[in-house]
């Protein structure tokens, strides 16, 4: 038996796909114009998970106003763990894309998220050339408690276009780490982006103890790496790493290092 079938015919002028069928492990995607993706996920007390993609989450062209929505609802139980660790999104010239996604978690819950997006196709001459580009995360305590509300929106405008206001850089990342099974990592995170920042920003002085690195230009440079990192929640139960890269290449490195410690936890290190 077949495990796909795929059929194009002429449907008033135009190529159409009339007949899809596939059958694991073959998939076809034959994308519509908006699409709108919902997913809830339960992870019970005591368990561990991981969801992550195959490769980069790609946004195709839109056709007017239309967006592609993507909606994720997880419940985290007592005692358990899940981490998000998607390959980041990559949205096509025009494509406009919008995601939100809700965690409801206990006190003792724990939790890593990895929320990122590259500029475009590069191959193609595409850098920042989309639409819009929205992404909200929410953490939630029991009684539904806001723990953290962040919402990132890259929107082209009339005045200056998102490839002017992002300059160089092509890649923005965000990691949420939260929970005591992961607390370990935070702690190595900060210590590490401390160290990182201050060589790129910094360089010693016979007069000075410190000042911003330079160019020939006497201009001041701007590093191919930037990250910075915060706390959030009662007694700092939470800690949020932000990135600008210049290359995904980077970011990869950074996410492989910092996360290869969860392989006992999650049975595999992530981004190998």
């Amino acid at each position: 038996m077949e495990t796909g079938i795929l059929v194009v015919e002429k449907v008033r002028g135009k190529s159409t796909v009339t007949r899809c069928f596939s059958k694991y492990p073959l998939k076809f995607i034959v994308p519509s114009k908006g699409d709108s993706i919902s997913c809830t996920l339960t992870i019970g007390d005591g368990c561990t998970a991981a969801l992550t993609t195959q490769a980069s989450t790609k946004v195709y062209k839109s056709v007017g106003s239309k967006c592609c929505e993507q909606f994720l609802e997880v419940r985290i139980g007592s005692d358990a763990l899940l981490a998000v660790i998607p390959d980041p999104v990559t949205c096509f010239s025009t494509a406009r894309y919008s995601q939100k996604q809700v965690f409801r978690v206990a006190s003792d819950s724990s939790l890593v998220i990895v929320d990122w997006i590259t500029s475009g196709r590069h191959e193609r001459g595409e850098k920042w050339d989309f639409g819009l580009y929205k992404s909200t995360n929410q953490i939630f305590l029991e009684k539904d408690e806001p723990l953290f509300l962040d919402s990132v929106l890259l929107e082209a405008g009339s005045i200056t276009s998102i490839a002017e206001r992002m300059q160089d850089y092509q890649v923005v990342a965000m990691i949420i780490f939260l929970g005591p099974k992961v607390k370990p990592i935070q702690n190595e995170i900060q210590d590490d982006v401390k160290r990182m920042m201050s060589e790129s920003f910094t360089v010693p002085s016979s007069t000075s103890r410190h000042y911003m690195k330079v160019n020939s230009d006497m201009a001041p440079s701007k590093p191919a790496f930037i990250a910075s990192c915060s706390t959030f929640g009662p007694k700092g139960i939470g800690f949020v790493v932000r990135i600008a890269a210049v290359t995904t290449e980077s970011v990869y490195k950074f996410l492989k290092h910092h996360l290869a410690s969860m392989e006992p936890l999650l049975g595999a290190a992530p981004y190998r």
